[in-house]
């Protein structure tokens, strides 16, 4: 094998390895705002998670929004990072490694080391009242 290769197949490695373990924010619908989301924040989302096969394990439609507390640790490391600055109306993709998620052990459904996938939308912070913002 050349040297070459040898050195690319290991280039490539590296990448794969150290972007396995990044999370990934998609915004799938974008929203101009004056008041984004921040630590200390009491959000109220909607949301659909799923594994890397598409197998749904969890959902708040048909149950109802879920409101946490942002940057609390009340969540997983991914969803406190990967909410930040958001605005309301605003739809994030999430891709979460597992070591932000449910790390080597996995909970409930969620199998040990899995990525996981969040659909997620910022219905509200509360407290905040965008329409005072028009005035």
């Amino acid at each position: 094998m050349k040297l070459t290769t040898v050195l690319s197949l290991l280039v490539s490695t590296l990448v794969a390895t150290a972007a396995a373990g990044e999370l990934q924010i998609i915004k799938t619908h974008e929203v101009e705002c004056k008041r984004k989301s921040k630590n200390g924040d009491n959000l109220s989302m909607h949301y659909r998670g799923t594994l890397e096969d598409g197998t749904e394990f969890d959902s708040s439609y048909g149950r109802g929004p879920f409101t946490f507390p942002l940057g609390g640790g009340r969540v997983i490391k991914g969803w406190d990072q990967g909410l930040l600055d958001m605005c309301i109306g605003e739809k994030r993709k999430l891709i979460i490694p597992y070591d932000l998620a449910y790390g080597e052990n996995g909970m409930g459904p969620i199998p040990a080391k899995a990525t996981l996938i969040f659909e997620t939308e910022l219905l509200e912070i509360q407290g905040y009242d965008p329409k005072k913002d028009e005035l």
